[in-house]
């Protein structure tokens, strides 16, 4: 997978404010890591499934993703961020 750039939706970056400083920088060590090695196992970089398919999450922290969305031209977008219980949203 080639990374492009990578684009912030409106409801990431409110998701983004709410994050206690840790996580924010859990979640960025998280992102650099995905920009330079998007296969990192660590990342637990899958597909979704369901209502979510079409769309990835990558692993911050045990309880933290990021779901975002492949576009055919190698950008990424970031739509969410949050515990596990976002896929449900």
């Amino acid at each position: 997978m080639i990374i492009r750039s990578i684009y912030y939706e409106p409801n990431f970056l409110k998701d983004w404010k709410k994050l206690d400083q840790r996580f924010r920088i859990a979640a960025a060590k998280a992102e650099k890591l995905f920009r330079d090695n998007p296969l990192h196992p660590s990342l637990r970089l899958h597909a979704l499934q369901g209502k979510l398919s079409g769309l990835w999450s990558i692993s911050v922290t045990f309880d933290l993703r990021i779901i975002f969305k492949r576009m055919e031209n190698g950008d990424i977008v970031f739509l969410s961020i949050g515990r596990h219980e976002i896929y449900n949203k």
